[in-house]
This record gives structure tokens, C-alpha cells and sequence, in this order.
């Protein structure tokens, strides 16, 4: 049989009780969990090649600031510091462009950059050496 919209209220406001606030002892466990996955989460992260993170605070090099213990850090010049201030590694493709354009801006390649040999008014045939 079907319940009276009264019934069903009253059967829904039994149901529906205030939750109970947890105690200041649930309360700081649930935080130090909470904590734990956060620096879980953190550590879980892979870090990029020739990072580590700090055993204890220190200076960067580069910059001159301070980082704290866990930070992310990575060889600067001798010492250690913060991945941004590290100089950036070439690529090879960048180092091979950086070639190639150094040998074509000094005229090593390109026989068409050399100075050419033909004369105004006259043929290419006379000025140019016979074969």
C-alpha cells in the first residue's frame, strides 16, 4: 500500500540526523592524515634528472635565496640551488644549428656567397677562366 505524504515525511526526518561534530582528538588525526597524503602525493612525484630534494635548508648560488628542507634542488656551477637559476643545457639539435649557422655566417659553405667574377658588358665566357 502507498504511505501518506505525512508518512513520508516523518519516515525521511527520522532518517536525517544532525552529524556529530568529531572530538579534538579525531580532529588533529584526521589532519596529520590528511598531512601524511600531502606529503605522499608530493614525494610520489618523480623529479626531473639530476634533481634531488634538500636534506637541509640552504642558499642558492645563483640567486642568493633560501630553500627549505624537502625543496626541490639541482647542481648550480659547484654547489647546489634552484632548478630555475641552473643554465640551461643545450639541446644537440640546438648545438648543431647553432654550428651550421656559425659556418654559413663565416662563409664556409655556400659557393654562391663568394664574390663573383663577372664583369659589366661583357660575356661570362671572357672573363671566366677556360676549362
Amino acid at each position: 500500500m502507498g504511505q501518506t505524504p505525512a508518512q513520508k515525511a516523518a519516515k525521511a526526518a527520522r532518517g536525517q540526523q544532525p552529524k556529530k561534530r568529531p572530538g579534538k582528538a579525531q580532529r588533529e588525526a584526521i589532519k596529520r592524515a590528511q598531512a601524511a597524503k600531502k606529503t605522499a602525493a608530493k614525494k610520489a612525484v618523480p623529479l626531473p634528472r639530476g634533481s634531488v630534494r634538500a636534506a637541509y635548508p640552504g642558499t642558492c648560488p645563483a640567486c642568493f635565496k633560501d630553500y627549505a628542507k624537502g625543496e626541490v634542488i639541482t647542481k648550480v656551477t659547484d654547489r647546489w640551488g634552484h632548478p630555475g637559476c641552473a643554465p640551461r643545457q643545450m639541446s644537440a639539435a640546438e648545438r648543431e644549428f647553432a654550428r651550421n649557422k656559425a659556418r654559413i655566417e663565416s662563409g664556409e659553405t655556400f659557393r654562391g656567397q663568394k664574390p663573383s667574377d663577372w664583369r659589366r658588358g661583357a660575356s661570362p665566357s671572357s672573363t671566366r677562366p677556360a676549362r
